[in-house]
């Protein structure tokens, strides 16, 4: 199962909005067929591993990282390949949260005579396909938010200077980071203030294969964003997601690779917010952040990579809708001055601390990267 997992992961930039899997056929104790899932509406990995092993496959036992599908999608199920071949055990890491399968297709299996189990090395399975299960469970995107800042926290001088705070070698680190992500996310504020393209650029060295550009989504409550901003006639495509329903600032930014949503305003704030509210969850038109978040599940994103501002960062933060930080820290101070991670007016005690679980840390370059999950969110609504 390690080996499945290992080779699952070849299909990190490439499978979405399919979820990485890896299958390893063993027979006598020798691996007679491997493959995995290379880019949708291709072949599944146990198909592969199947092809490879030819009639080596009769009687094996199939590790796969996750349950083998049992639906008619744009391509057959799994499980009637596995039935057909012969195997004789499968042994799947992890349940597939997808409702069209669900455990249906272990069912299938284990009807069909084959011995199934499941559950081995669940968690690292699980690692490797976040956005996949958030959508399917939860109805929403995986998210990841990007940071860089010095060693006070800092992430752009009082006067908006920020580039460049890591270095060349965190930077390149961030587009492996983009490459992988469905969407990457920002807001209005960003745009106007850097004006970034929001791209993958890998050379060869990266020896990444068939990377696609995620789409590009930026949140702009007014439709602020400039026609001619490098986001909109970057390669791929992008998403503008308002609050506006000017139609004349619809048709200014809408093209051929650039679709302008509405979606609703956000709720009122809570009346003792209402000194603190901001433009994402204003009580004059903010856009409704959970709203987004289903809007990108329905266009099966499964990742999104938010690298945004402040305000945006603390938005998202506080609506419960950031799953992970991944933190580049460079070795110098810029001081009281300079703008800080997140904008989170309110905080005002201790047991309002927003808690993290630390969960890597190493060095990219004269950087240090921090990966840590969000455990709890802020208890100054309750």
């Amino acid at each position: 199962m390690a080996r499945a997992l290992r080779i699952a992961r070849y299909g990190l930039y490439t499978t979405d909005p399919n979820p990485r899997v890896g299958c390893v056929l063993v027979r006598d104790g020798e691996i007679v067929g491997e493959g995995w899932h290379e880019r949708a509406g291709e072949a599944h990995a146990e198909i592969h591993a199947l092809a490879q092993a030819g009639e080596r496959a009769r009687g094996a036992t199939a590790y796969v990282t996750l349950e083998p599908c049992c639906h008619h999608g744009r391509t057959p199920p799994c499980t009637d390949a596995l039935i057909a071949a012969g195997v004789a055990r499968v042994v799947a890491a992890m349940v597939d949260p997808n409702p069209k399968v669900g455990g249906e297709g272990l069912a299938r299996l284990k009807a069909a005579g084959i011995t199934v189990e499941s559950g081995l090395m669940q968690a690292e399975a699980e690692a490797l396909n976040h956005g996949f299960i958030m959508r399917m469970r939860h109805g929403r995107p995986y998210v990841r938010c990007k940071l860089a800042m010095s060693l006070d926290g800092r992430t752009a001088m009082a006067n908006g200077e920020s580039k460049w705070i890591t270095s060349q070698t965190a930077r390149h680190d961030v587009h492996r980071l983009r490459a992988r992500s469905s969407a990457i996310m920002t807001g209005a504020g960003t745009v106007l203030a850097d004006d970034p393209a929001l791209t993958v650029r890998l050379d060869g060295s990266d020896q990444v294969q068939g990377i696609r550009q995620p789409l590009r989504v930026v949140l702009d409550t007014h439709l602020r964003t400039p026609p001619q901003a490098r986001l909109l006639d970057a390669p791929g495509r992008a998403l503008i997601v308002t609050a506006s329903r000017n139609q004349e600032l619809h048709d200014r930014l809408a093209r051929d690779n650039v679709t302008v949503v509405t979606l609703p305003e956000a709720a009122p704030a809570h009346p003792a917010l209402a000194a603190l509210v901001h433009p994402w969850t204003s009580q004059n038109g903010g856009i409704d952040l959970p709203a987004v978040m289903r809007h990108l599940a329905a266009q099966q994103i499964n990742e999104v990579l938010l690298e945004a501002g402040p305000v945006l960062n603390g938005a998202m933060l506080r609506a419960g809708l950031i799953d992970e930080l991944i933190i580049y820290m460079a070795p110098h101070l810029m001081g009281d001055a300079a703008r800080g991670l997140f904008h989170l007016p309110g905080l005002g005690s201790m047991d309002q601390r927003i808690a993290l679980d630390i969960l890597d840390i190493r060095a990219v370059g004269k950087d240090w990267r921090i990966t840590a999950s969000v455990v709890s969110h802020t208890k100054w609504d309750k």
